[in-house]
């Protein structure tokens, strides 16, 4: 019986981007693998993720022997140069994916993993020209509209509330403000209504003038390679990408995808930040690249 692969150990990476010093960070299996992971950060924060999560998912994965990289962008963390948005991050991936694969011998291949507008940075890479890009996997994808979010909030909130015998109670004795509860539910269902700017038919992932959402879509559909989505329970991220998909026809295409699962945690909230959920995300993480036959 082989032994269990251990983590060797966690190497630091300094790399130039568009003239600028970005840091990453690499947890190195003992033995080499050919696929890797690379962590795509949401913002604003930087390689350890919110909870240590990075950290935690980079090490769980070189463990089983799939080394692992989470990196600062330009002008986050020990990276150089000016402050991004998700939008504007596809230098620095395409950087970090080179340092990657220099810093493990043997890798050939990444899986791009995000969280959140990290997730969305992820569908936003023009992958389809990118040979080196095998997969992705997303979680609580961040496609966020002021109308998308006070539908979710409407649907999920005032509608229960409304619902809700004590909420009644609360408001005949006085505890609960008439004009404020109903002004701010009136306020939620006017930005519920508003239409989105009309958008011009594109099929290029770069095109700036079209709303992110839809080119992250398209993003998606333009590429090969497995894809993962996981979506949490008690998230109004996840909700939006929920209702998302259900009105957006390019969307809607996303999730035709024969290579596509989207595995859901009931419990977890939006950065999984119970310590039960950080692992359990890890090792679902893991079980599907095994699945997929780009891991032993």
């Amino acid at each position: 019986m082989t032994a269990e692969p251990r983590l060797r150990q966690d190497c630091a990476v300094f790399f130039d981007c568009a003239g600028e010093s970005l840091l990453g960070i690499v947890s190195v299996p003992e033995a080499a693998a050919e696929t890797g992971v690379l962590v795509i950060v949401g913002g604003p924060q930087y390689r350890a993720g919110a909870h240590r999560q990075f950290v935690l998912l980079a090490r769980h994965l070189a463990e089983q022997g799939v080394p692992c990289m989470r990196f600062d962008y330009r002008g986050m963390g020990d990276s150089t140069g000016a402050t991004r948005d998700f939008e504007s991050v596809s230098e620095d991936v395409d950087a970090a994916i080179g340092a990657f694969l220099k810093a493990c011998p043997g890798l050939r291949q990444v899986v791009l993993w995000g969280l959140c507008d990290g997730a969305s940075a992820v569908c936003l890479y023009p992958a389809h020209k990118d040979p080196r890009v095998a997969a992705a996997v997303l979680l609580n994808p961040w496609v966020h509209s002021q109308a998308g979010k006070a539908k979710v909030i409407l649907k999920h909130y005032y509608l229960q509330r409304i619902a809700d015998p004590s909420f009644w109670k609360k408001l005949g004795s006085g505890k609960v403000s008439f004009l404020q509860s109903f002004g701010s539910l009136f306020s939620v269902v006017r930005a519920a209504r508003r239409k989105a700017p009309a958008d011009a038919s594109v099929d290029v992932v770069s095109d700036v003038g079209s709303p992110f959402p839809e080119r992250m879509a398209r993003g998606l559909l333009g590429r090969k390679g497995p894809l993962a989505i996981f979506l949490s329970g008690r998230d109004y991220v996840a909700r939006e990408f929920d209702d998302a998909c259900k009105s957006s026809p390019e969307w809607r295409r996303v999730l035709e995808r024969s290579d596509l699962e989207i595995t859901r945690f009931a419990d977890a909230d939006h950065s999984f930040s119970d310590p039960g959920e950080t692992r359990a995300v890890a090792e679902a993480t893991h079980a599907w690249l095994k699945a997929k036959g780009l891991v032993r």
